[in-house]
């Protein structure tokens, strides 16, 4: 492998672990299953949904999230439990720019 082609892979891959698209969450998780995490935050650019956590973990919380993907892996469904207790249901949209958007504020 010459230098030159060697450097762009190089930088390729570097890119590749540097800059999480949001489109990289979607798939680094099985559409469909339950998620859990300690907070949610979709105001967060990239957003990324952060370390997931077993139910077990969560359940002694006050409050924690859970996040079901789309089969798209372009929608995510936010479920906010408090005392173990659903309390509100939210969908987003994955947006290519890595941001979350609100579904009920873009109808």
């Amino acid at each position: 492998m010459k230098p030159k082609s060697r450097l762009i892979n190089t930088a390729l891959i570097a890119l590749f672990f540097i800059l999480p698209g949001q489109a990289d969450a979607g798939e680094r998780f099985e559409p469909g299953t339950p998620y859990y995490f300690d907070s949610f935050e979709p105001a967060r650019k990239p957003w990324d949904p952060g370390q997931k956590k077993n139910y077990e973990e969560v359940f002694k919380n006050y409050l924690f999230f859970e996040i079901i993907f789309s089969p798209s892996g372009k929608e995510i469904t936010v479920n906010r439990y408090i005392q173990n207790n659903k309390k509100d249901r939210e969908q987003y949209l994955l947006n290519p720019d890595g941001s979350l958007t609100n579904k009920r504020d873009n109808l």
